[in-house]
């Protein structure tokens, strides 16, 4: 006989666990302690097997009986109710293990071996500030256009337009490894183009050759830090970006042989980058040793002697001398490019000096080796014209046509 609410709410506990059937195979079993679980018994391939179904009074009678239809109804369709269950299990914890934040940690781990440490902390602490807090805790492959529209606006509404587009160019990758390793479905950045605010490209403020012999006489008679003015001359003269200066140690450079040897992991691209040392380089490097050669990094800092300088270091000289928004440390890459082009260098040695990429990693390789000597000439003229510059001499212009 079927049982009916008031038999299963009002059933006592006995000194061991006994069942109350209902019919097609549900029971209540009842134990020693007053719990009451509600299980199905059926036949699947000749077999026996119980289902756990739920505990009463979280499941009632009438939803008992839905989940034994349900069961049933895979039955009758060749699939084991018991089995069922249990994918759905693994996947609900799937899903749940597989957040945001578990997917771009893994997506981090995997694509940070080809970054400099540099960028892959920068794309981290972006993450951490910015996205982490709105979606982290979520399953990815819940997360849909308009929560990513949501969390992108928040920046969006800052003004940071360069960091949001970052940012979703980050997320846009973390979604399609999702997708590649079966984690998700869909990629929600994918479908926000056009809803979006984009920034206008920007050039780094530089100066042209006809305003550097200013500013190279204000540099010489900075009363600041000699640090920051010794690090504002090597830049200029070396064309290297400004995190690859403020985190050289000293280990890097052979004075005898003239080369500053940047390792792969401080790159951008992930290559080895050869600097030839021009004499005044050599010169300016030697000063700076008098200073800061007993500790492994040429310009430590203030507060923690085993982290580089800050980065807004060189700018803030840039700034007191009068350059604010006319130059930047950045810049001065952009000011070596076009002197060294306008007088007939090597495009090809100007790009392996200035470590653009080459996408023929081969050939860029060979490059290195190839345009060394040319290189340690071209970067010796510069200084030199550097030179006539800051004191007034006579310059030598002219289309040098130098080929690689």
């Amino acid at each position: 006989m079927p049982l009916n609410a008031r038999q299963v709410e009002t059933v006592k506990p006995k000194d061991k666990e006994y069942k109350l059937t209902d019919e097609r195979g549900l029971y209540l079993l009842v134990k020693p302690n007053g719990s009451k679980y509600w299980r199905l018994k059926y036949r699947i391939a000749g077999k026996e097997k119980k289902l756990a179904i739920g505990v009463y009074p979280d499941v009632s009678l009438a939803d008992a009986r839905l989940k034994r239809d349900e069961a049933r109804k895979a039955l009758t369709q060749g699939t084991d109710p018991s089995e069922k269950k249990q994918q759905e299990k693994q996947a609900k914890k799937y899903t749940i293990e597989n957040t945001f934040k578990a997917l771009a940690m893994e997506w981090h781990a995997h694509k940070c071996k080809s970054w400099s440490e540099g960028y892959a902390e920068s794309v981290l602490d972006a993450l951490n500030k910015d996205i982490f807090p709105h979606v982290g805790k979520r399953p990815i492959a819940d997360i849909r256009p308009l929560d990513m529209l949501q969390v992108l606006r928040i920046i969006e509404k800052r003004g940071a337009l360069e960091k949001m587009r970052k940012v979703r160019q980050s997320c846009n990758q973390i979604f399609r490894y999702a997708i590649a390793t079966g984690r998700a479905e869909i990629n929600p950045t994918a479908e926000l183009v056009g809803t979006l605010a984009t920034q206008k490209a920007e050039h780094f403020p530089h100066l042209s050759a006809g305003e550097l012999p200013e500013l190279l006489t204000a540099l010489a008679s900075y009363s600041g830090s000699p640090l920051t003015r010794l690090a504002t001359r090597l830049l200029l003269l070396t064309g290297v970006r400004t995190i690859e200066l403020r985190a050289a140690q000293w280990k890097e450079f052979d004075f005898e042989q003239g080369l500053w040897e940047i390792p792969i992991e401080r790159m951008k691209m992930r290559r080895l980058h050869l600097v030839p040392l021009s004499n005044q380089v050599i010169s300016t490097l030697r000063e700076l040793h008098a200073i800061t050669g007993h500790y492994p990094l040429l310009f430590p800092g203030r507060n923690n002697v085993n982290k580089p300088m800050s980065e807004a270091s060189i700018n803030m000289v840039l700034k007191r001398l009068g350059y604010d928004g006319k130059a930047t440390g950045h810049g001065f890459r952009h000011t070596m490019s076009t002197i060294l082009h306008e007088q007939g260098y090597s495009s090809a040695w100007v790009e392996t000096q200035l470590a653009h990429a080459d996408k023929n990693s081969i050939r860029g390789t060979y490059n290195h080796a190839q345009y060394l000597d040319g290189r340690r000439e071209m970067l010796q003229w510069y200084a030199d014209y550097m030179d006539n510059l800051e004191h007034g001499g006579n310059v030598v212009h002219g289309t040098f046509k130098k080929q690689a």
